[in-house]
């Protein structure tokens, strides 16, 4: 029994090393430098990287070029100009920005549609509910968004939401294999049983309306992860204050003091 388990360790191991490799290579290194006018679209529209030292705002600006070349960006029914481009390439930025050789294999398109859209995918008729999508099945290295809600997350700085956040956290989730709420790439395995129980806890308050979290969280463990991480990128200092325990957590997860940031 004992050997059982040693060996389903070390294939767990060996899996994760195998996914923590993927994420440094088959990227194309961008040629060309960000653009001046793709750095004023930054300045202009993203807090975050106006928050950033000028040698961090060269590394977030090189990601942004990398990602571009990489991730194909087509809009259905929709104009997509150079600041959707550089607005979805900053979501996905952000939450990784402390992790030097993170790359999205699991993205290979970014498809968007004028605003919301139903899981048929048309922005006509009804349930037309979604704003943001990570596909599967035969849509799996594509992710849907909304124009509409790209361009709100980034217009809004104070409702803790941001569509293309969250959908990129989804993103940083599923790179372990499963979507599940525990990121294993971005956490020590001693650390994921007391994160799966703390989001137990947390979505037992929300659903009492005993949280400001966005009650959407409490939907299951892997919606949990993502709304709480909208809201620490989008109003860290009032998470601090709030829910101090979430704001450690998520601060140990993605490696950034995102309230010190913020002052």
């Amino acid at each position: 029994m004992a050997l059982y388990i040693i060996t389903i360790i070390c294939i767990t191991a060996a899996l994760i090393l195998l996914y923590k490799k993927s994420n440094r290579s088959y990227w194309v290194k961008p040629k060309n430098l960000l653009s001046n006018n793709n750095k004023d679209l930054l300045k202009k529209n993203v807090k975050f990287y106006t928050k950033l030292s000028p040698s961090e705002q060269k590394q977030f600006e090189y990601k942004i070029e990398e990602f571009l070349v990489n991730v194909s960006i087509i809009g259905v029914d929709t104009e997509v100009n150079e600041s959707d481009k550089v607005l979805i390439a900053a979501s996905g930025i952000i939450p990784i920005f402390a992790f030097k050789h993170w790359k999205y294999q699991n993205l290979k398109e970014v498809i968007v549609y004028p605003d919301n859209f139903n899981m048929d995918f048309k922005t006509s008729g009804p349930l037309r509910e979604i704003k943001g999508l990570v596909g599967t099945g035969y849509m799996e290295g594509k992710l849907l968004l909304s124009k509409a809600a790209l361009q709100h997350g980034f217009a809004n700085e104070t409702d803790k939401r941001n569509t293309a956040i969250h959908e990129f956290i989804h993103l940083i989730d599923k790179a372990d294999g499963q979507v599940d709420g525990i990121p294993e790439l971005l956490m020590e395995e001693p650390n994921q049983i007391p994160w799966l129980h703390y989001i137990y806890k947390q979505i037992d308050l929300m659903k009492t309306k005993q949280s400001d979290i966005n009650e959407y969280g409490a939907t299951n463990e892997m919606e949990f992860f993502s709304v709480a991480s909208e809201y620490f990128f989008e109003r860290p200092k009032l998470l601090e204050k709030k829910h101090p325990e979430l704001y450690k957590k998520l601060e140990h997860i993605f490696k950034q003091d995102m309230a010190k940031r913020f002052k």
